[in-house]
């Protein structure tokens, strides 16, 4: 049976998920982008973004272990994603050039089909591996149903960022979210559970560990 999923979903000390003023030069806010280090050595994101990688963090040998079983897990029995559009591209309002396609370039990481939450229509748009990215103006039910339909069976993923992964938290339609919690504070941002009861909503801690780059976190229905 299908599941929503959150994976490796970097957080902050403080609860955290996106640094203030979000732009183009900072598209995860101002200090964002700190949440995201204790990923960017493991085995799996260097394989998945060499070139990224390299840029970041030079000739460091991937590293395997806790944090990169996490990294890997994310991407098993994925059929499909679900995004918001900030988590696409910078772009606001409507959709006047249409040469943006995705922060990863032609081949990005997803190799399934991937379903942009947005306000402003736009055609499909298809990329190498796999990728192709369906923009829903209709909100996060119509996009899950979608989504399950193109998974066949297999789990459906949602990318992020905050305010979406806090539509279907509200909404309790997310079965599992695995919370990657880095040692940073970053003092304000988009904060992930503010307001939400998640006990209320059904999630209990079904698991967590921690190592030197993370305090792993997975809570479940």
């Amino acid at each position: 049976m299908s599941r929503l999923r959150v994976n490796a979903f970097s957080i902050s000390i403080d609860g955290y998920g996106a640094g203030p003023d979000q732009d183009l030069d900072n598209p995860l806010g101002v200090g964002g982008n700190a949440l995201h280090t204790w990923v960017l050595g493991t085995r799996t994101f260097q394989k998945l973004h060499a070139d990224f990688a390299g840029a970041l963090i030079g000739d460091q040998a991937p590293r395997g272990g806790v944090d990169d079983d996490f990294v890997a897990r994310g991407f098993e029995n994925v059929g499909a994603w679900i995004l918001g559009r900030n988590m696409f591209g910078p772009i606001r309002g409507p959709w006047t050039d249409e040469a943006w396609k995705g922060w990863w370039g032609q081949n990005p990481p997803y190799h399934v089909p991937v379903f942009v939450l947005t306000h402003h229509a736009r055609a499909p748009i298809t990329m190498e591996g796999g990728t192709t990215f369906h923009f829903v103006t209709d909100g996060i039910h119509a996009a899950l149903e979608r989504a399950k339909e193109a998974a066949s069976g297999k789990d459906v993923r949602v990318g992020g960022g905050v305010a979406t992964i806090r539509q279907y938290l509200t909404a309790g339609l997310i079965d599992e979210m695995h919370l990657a919690i880095s040692p940073v504070l970053l003092g304000r941002g988009e904060h992930l559970l503010t307001g939400i009861d998640t006990v209320s909503l059904g999630y209990t801690c079904s698991e967590h560990v921690s190592t030197d780059h993370a305090t792993h976190i997975v809570l479940a229905k």
